[in-house]
């Protein structure tokens, strides 16, 4: 990868990398950098690099393991994105027809939500309180 700026990312194991490319483009602002197929995209939002990858035998991330276990999606480990004004923002989001684990959680930080994506990872949207 002559060239390209070395960055650390987070890999996704998904159902279909069409379907969560398109949510996550569409619906969370990520850009599109990479879709070669459709067993891999590649998405940036500012600095975080996302990896969709399709739990198949054609993709390179997501194949079987040597032991025979299958990857597979969802679990509770997440990416955090902060949102401005996450009110607004789960309104627009259950309009669209998306889902939530969880009902919004008030910390001692912020408030957050749990959103699930299309294959069931999950994303946690946090707002910072104003006085932070």
């Amino acid at each position: 990868m002559s060239g390209m700026p070395k960055r650390h990312g987070i890999r996704y194991i998904v159902n279909n990398v069409d379907e969560s490319l398109d949510f996550y483009t569409k619906l969370l602002g990520f850009r599109e950098v990479m879709h070669p197929n459709s067993d891999f995209a590649m998405l940036m939002l500012d600095d975080l690099r996302l990896i969709l990858v399709g739990a198949t035998e054609r993709s390179g991330g997501g194949q079987t393991m040597q032991d025979g276990t299958k990857q597979t999606p969802g679990g509770w480990n997440r990416i955090s994105i902060d949102i401005d004004d996450l009110d607004s923002t789960v309104e627009k989001l259950k309009k669209a027809g998306c889902t939530f684990r969880n009902q919004m959680v008030m910390g001692v930080g912020g408030k957050q939500i749990l959103l699930v994506d299309p294959s069931g990872n999950l994303v946690e949207l946090f707002q910072y309180y104003q006085n932070r």
